[in-house]
């Protein structure tokens, strides 16, 4: 904003209270008049609009015992003021249709595994029961922020959301381990743990790891660390789903990816009752400090009743 010599910008010229009531008492060309309107005396309506004329340094009103009038300050001020407050009613109108029905843009953060294999194809039922709302999947396994991102919820993988988001549990999940029949028929099926070195074990390779694999198993109560090898690793959970679907060896990997494949026989789980219990859960997960929307609200919803349908 620029602002001409001599001329202050006071909190008055944005007070939109202040703008409504100069507005009522042009409008009904009466300060009593608008007194009664608004349930007060008409010295505290006075009392606002001398107020106003000091915070602006112009005078707006012209007063006689007959009749009020507006100055020529006042006219360019009436007609902003108009401006300011129907666009300000028009604010708040919008708001309050977001409350009412879902509505508007969501945009979801989840890890690339759980969104795209999980998520994205339960989004066509959602788009179709809320036509309204528009969604944009954003697929990283950083872990992002919030609020600094734009985001409305993040779908995250863990045993403790956060003390600073509010979390809703989606579904549990914990390690599977499995292979292809054909890879077993090829090469056995291990009985125990110690029996992968002689398996073609499939690792997904963190950007943070190094040297050794190691998979964590549980042998008669006590943690068990078997250091594992193979031919092919990588950070992209789907190709590595696919390397063992095609028989290239064993694979690790959280339930929500691998049991739709061990339900259609794709894949055989083995070692099932070595594999440490997990209390990691998949949780929808928004600031504390955030008011839940209708299109969030509608969103976990739909997603607590699919997921466990899926």
């Amino acid at each position: 904003m620029i602002v001409s010599p001599g001329l202050t910008i006071v909190s008055a010229m944005l007070d939109l209270e202040a703008a409504r009531i100069f507005t009522l008492v042009v409008q009904n060309q009466s300060f009593s008049e608008t007194a009664r309107k608004l349930g007060v005396s008409a010295p505290v309506i006075s009392k606002q609009v001398a107020r106003l004329e000091k915070s602006l340094d112009a005078r707006l009103l012209q007063r006689t015992t007959r009749r009020l009038g507006l100055t020529e300050a006042g006219t360019a001020f009436y007609a902003h003021c108009v401006r300011m407050l129907e666009e300000a009613d028009a604010a708040e109108r919008a708001v309050s249709r977001l409350h009412e029905a879902p509505r508007g843009h969501l945009r979801v953060s989840a890890t690339v595994g759980f969104g795209s294999l999980r998520i994205a194809p339960l989004l066509p039922g959602f788009l179709s029961r809320y036509p309204e709302v528009s969604v944009e999947l954003v697929c990283d396994d950083r872990v992002v922020d919030l609020v600094d991102g734009g985001y409305d919820l993040a779908l995250r993988l863990t045993a403790q959301p956060g003390e600073l988001l509010v979390a809703r549990s989606l579904a549990a999940v914990r390690q599977v381990l499995c292979a292809a029949p054909a890879y077993l028929q090829r090469r056995g099926t291990p009985q125990r743990p110690e029996e992968l070195a002689d398996h073609n074990c499939l690792r997904y390779l963190r950007s943070d790891e190094t040297g050794d694999t190691r998979w964590a198993f549980v042998s008669e109560g006590h943690p068990l660390n078997v250091p594992v090898s193979g031919n092919f690793f990588t950070n992209n959970i789907d190709a590595l789903r696919r390397a063992a679907l095609a028989g290239l060896g064993v694979i690790l990997g959280s339930s929500y990816r691998l049991e739709p494949d061990i339900r259609a026989g794709r894949l055989v789980e083995i070692l099932a009752d070595f594999l440490p219990g997990q209390d990691a859960r998949i949780y929808a997960v928004y600031p504390s400090n955030r008011h839940l929307s209708p299109k969030v609200r509608v969103f976990i919803d739909y997603l607590v009743e699919a997921l466990v349908e899926t």
